[in-house]
């Protein structure tokens, strides 16, 4: 089992997760995070300190398509080490349904 960012990180891009990793596997987006699955060693700490539960494990029912979009930006977006400030308004988009399909950016972090 690895690891996976979901949509819910999209524009909250809170980045407590990235600070605890062991391993560097975090990924930044112009929007969101991602985790290289094939970087992952599954350990889960990363898990409870996203504030709005955007990390889950690989084997929930859409585990599949969040599989698919890890793998695929984590090839191109910059690795993140450090944690950065989110975004200013990230607070207003918290809880917001269908986020993948209103905001994700396929850019990588500038």
């Amino acid at each position: 089992m690895t690891y996976l960012v979901n949509d819910k990180c999209i524009k909250c891009k809170f980045m407590d997760c990235v600070e605890v990793c062991p391993v560097d596997c975090f990924y930044e987006g112009e929007n969101m995070l991602v985790i290289n699955p094939d970087e992952c060693i599954d350990c889960g700490v990363c898990e409870p300190e996203c504030p709005v539960e955007a990390i889950v494990p690989d084997n929930l029912d859409d585990g599949t398509k969040w599989l698919d979009i890890n793998e695929k930006y984590s090839q191109t977006w910059p690795n993140i080490t450090t944690k950065k400030e989110p975004p200013s308004d990230a607070k207003d988009y918290e809880g917001v349904e269908d986020k993948f399909e209103k905001y994700f950016s396929e850019k990588g972090a500038e």
